[in-house]
């Protein structure tokens, strides 16, 4: 007897926990070929809203942890996405249609990349910030703090793992927490992740991942008064001027978008772009 196969429906990853999306909605993820593999929650504007307010309530612990404690923690999602290495090298042949050299040289870049991120975790304050000459009895000191929430359109082109990473990892280096729209077409790496993040020690709300349509989901995301920052790298396919005139309203920072396989290559810089730099002057010795 042919045993008929339960095919899966993938939900969001919001605070922490996995919510089917409040519409109901779901879209079928398909195979570079064509066929079906499985059904994934499409998100509205509420689930948006939803994940910007966990975001929101873990942004004081998050950005309250030591840069070690962060960089050990982005260390272990590193370690658990090694030991994944096989589903994830799977899912991206299913869905981008590469061969299994190809996936397995994308895993092992983003692998790479997250370690690479979560070794800056400590240091990238002494390369940002700075001691700043003055004349007089003061120390004139700069250092750069998280911005709060960042809202990102992960590239929507091929490299799904891969370019997700490389948006994701930056932001919370600084002790930022996220928002992000999957991947459309191609969500099973970003879904696989959520389930990693999951079970690491990253905790509930740090990171937030929503599958559906970004030209959808993005506008309420760029409007929101409560979201500090936006990336738009993978926006380049929908109307992300709008994008841009809608988030200037609330004075958030923002990124264009990217296009290309070097799209969000790793650098200091995507950490620092989403800081604020705040300025302290101390009185040295007796006035």
């Amino acid at each position: 007897m042919t045993r008929l196969a339960i095919p899966k429906t993938y939900k969001l990853y919001i605070g922490g926990k996995f919510p089917r999306s409040e519409s109901g909605r779901v879209y079928e993820i398909l195979a570079k070929k064509g066929d079906f593999l499985a059904n994934a929650a499409k998100a509205s504007r509420k689930d948006a809203r939803e994940a910007v307010v966990a975001a929101r309530a873990a942004v004081g612990g998050w950005a309250g942890a030591t840069a070690y404690n962060r960089g050990q923690v982005l260390y272990r999602i590193a370690e658990l996405l090694e030991g994944r290495r096989a589903q994830f090298v799977d899912e991206i042949v299913q869905t981008e249609g590469v061969s299994v050299a190809a996936a397995s040289a994308q895993v092992d870049e983003a692998i790479d990349r997250w370690v690479w991120y979560a070794g800056w975790a400590d240091k990238y304050v002494q390369v940002a910030g700075n001691a700043n000459p003055v004349s007089g009895p003061f120390f004139n000191i700069s250092v750069p703090e998280p911005t709060g929430i960042v809202a990102i359109v992960a590239p929507q082109a091929g490299g799904s793992l891969l370019g997700l990473v490389s948006v994701v990892a930056p932001a919370l280096v600084a002790g930022n927490t996220v928002v992000v729209i999957a991947n459309e077409t191609m969500p099973l790496s970003a879904i696989s992740l959520s389930e990693v993040l999951a079970t690491s020690d990253v905790p509930g709300g740090v990171v937030n991942i929503l599958t559906g349509s970004p030209a959808e989901i993005a506008p309420w995301l760029a409007s929101h008064a409560d979201v500090n920052a936006l990336d738009l790298v993978g926006a380049g396919a929908i109307d992300w001027v709008d994008l841009q005139i809608a988030a200037a309203e609330t004075l958030k920072r923002v990124l264009p978008p990217e296009n290309g396989p070097d799209a969000a290559t790793p650098s200091i810089d995507r950490i620092v772009a989403f800081t604020e730099t705040k300025t302290v002057w101390h009185t040295k010795g007796l006035i």
